[in-house]
């Protein structure tokens, strides 16, 4: 694999003496394993999200791009060595990816800080996560079976795995690195190729994924990225003929509208979509730890992740306690610049984003609920952060089931807290809404924890715990939250074609037509 990025410029973290990372001047769609500018020769420019200034030009992908990086990853799949290597090949290249991201692990987080706002402290995490998702896959794949059945002596029947073809992966700006290995990793280790396209709000890790792969050395076309925007660039993928699947993490009203889009070429889906997940109280729970899982899950990253507890459900006796414990941390979170390890809350993604989630703020206030803490730019920020998208961890009391605030997903660092006094009223506070992510579940009561667990329509419940991931277990919602599960084998449900052989094992009966 060859080609060259863009001419690299060193752009300093916010505050003095922090760390520089390493941006590209101008990061370029990579196809066929090379580095290209668009073939309409566009560029579109990506903000630091803590000072709203330009950090790099974009290549804008359109639908000539597309298809050039799609028909790259079907000669790859149909003509090229990647399909039809051992497991254990492809396995190695995987590892090398891996070494080669943690070799560069520290300059992948500040790129990240830089582009999503992301406080470095859990950048360095989500780094770090993302090299073990290239690792757990290459191991997964060389465990990988199928099953055997054999009926008395006249049959073995047994299920081979196979890979699909190209998938259109579409990723989201949250996290975008790590979470793009999280499809990419499956996704090769399975003997697919591929073509990223990245959320346009926060490319520039996807840049850097795509330097990493060409120094592992994978052959040319098995990965491709393309940079753009939902149209045309991530509508021209979804829609393609030679595109088998289409794996997508982002808004639920999107998941909707790549389904319809590629509904024609019968393509196989797998959606994350969005989330408004519980975190359920009740008063005989270790309080203290509950408050502490609360106000991280909603305020790490930024309170911009799909799993978030934004919906605070507590039991009426403790109901004061707990609302009046997490304002009174969320008010001493610490904001500022996300270059500086103590900083916990950084800014939201883009000004658009902030806007949307300011309004959501407004309904608050006007739908009734009570407005502890937050609810604004933080006062004091220093002159280079002062154009940033801030906004203060903010947590209402009060919120009525039929609120918006209650109802609708609003991706920033604000929580609702809402009482109840029976696991019935509970239960159904919980599912009150269209979303079925994740829920948390608090109480001392392992059989009321259990019951309680299984009864929250949602794809992944934590019993007195905040949002740990085992990689091993499925990933994934219900209803509006999104479609399959990805994780362990069962993401090789979605980026494996599953065949079964029968073999005959003697000569058992066969019907002769036409014998006479």
């Amino acid at each position: 694999m060859g080609g060259a990025m863009g001419e690299a410029v060193h752009q300093q973290g916010q505050g003095a003496g922090r760390p520089a990372a390493t941006v590209p001047r101008q990061a370029l769609h990579f196809i066929g394993g090379r580095f290209v500018p668009g073939k309409e020769g566009r560029f579109f420019t990506t903000l630091n999200p803590a000072t709203n200034r330009p950090l790099a030009e974009v290549a804008e992908g359109s639908p000539d791009d597309v298809d050039a990086a799609v028909q790259a990853a079907r000669r790859a799949f149909d003509e090229g060595p990647w399909p039809r290597m051992l497991p254990a090949e492809r396995a190695r290249y995987l590892e090398r990816i891996a070494d080669r991201i943690e070799a560069r692990s520290e300059a992948i987080a500040r790129v990240e800080v830089l582009d999503t706002g992301m406080p470095v402290s859990q950048a360095r995490g989500q780094a770090a996560r993302a090299a073990e998702n290239f690792r757990f896959f290459a191991r997964r794949i060389q465990d990988l079976g199928g099953h055997v059945w054999q009926v008395g002596d006249r049959f073995v029947n047994y299920v081979v795995h196979k890979p699909v073809g190209v998938a259109g992966l579409i990723t989201p700006w949250n996290t975008p690195f790590m979470l793009a290995t999280w499809k990419v990793a499956p996704c090769l280790a399975a003997g697919n190729t591929c073509v990223l396209k990245p959320a346009e709000w926060a490319p520039l890790s996807a840049h850097m994924l795509a330097e990493i792969v060409a120094e592992a050395g994978l052959p040319e076309g098995v990965f491709n990225v393309v940079h753009g925007f939902g149209e045309p660039a991530g509508a021209s993928l979804v829609a393609h003929p030679a595109v088998n699947l289409i794996s997508f993490t982002g808004e639920t009203t999107t998941g909707k509208a790549i389904m319809a889009n590629g509904a024609a070429t019968l393509k196989r889906y797998s959606f994350e979509l969005g989330g408004k997940s519980p975190v359920v109280i009740f008063a005989d729970a270790d309080l203290e730890r509950a408050v502490d899982a609360a106000v991280f899950g909603v305020f790490s990253l930024n309170g911009e992740r799909c799993t978030a507890g934004s919906r605070l459900l507590v039991e009426e006796p403790v109901y004061r306690d707990v609302v009046e414990a997490v304002a009174r941390r969320a008010a001493r979170i610490r904001i500022g610049d996300p270059a500086d390890p103590r900083t916990e809350l950084g800014p939201l993604i883009h000004p658009e984003h902030w806007r949307r989630v300011m309004g959501y703020v407004e309904a608050g206030r006007a739908e009734g609920a009570e407005l502890l803490t937050g609810g604004r730019r933080p006062p004091g920020l220093p002159p280079e952060l002062a154009g940033g998208n801030y906004l203060e961890a903010t947590v209402f009391a009060g919120a009525r089931p039929g609120t918006r605030v209650f109802q609708e997903e609003i991706f920033g660092p604000v929580v609702v807290a809402t009482p109840f006094r029976t696991e019935d009223e509970a239960v159904r506070l919980a599912n009150a809404v269209r979303y079925g992510l994740a829920a948390y579940v608090w109480t001392r009561d392992v059989g009321r924890a259990h019951r309680v667990g299984q009864a929250i329509d949602a794809g992944m419940v934590w019993l007195n715990s905040q949002n740990v991931r085992d990689l091993r277990t499925p990933f994934g919602g219900m209803k509006d939250s999104g479609i399959g599960r990805e994780g362990g084998d069962y993401s090789f449900e979605f980026y494996c074609e599953r065949q079964v052989i029968h073999v005959a094992l003697g000569e058992h009966p066969i019907p002769r037509f036409g014998a006479g």
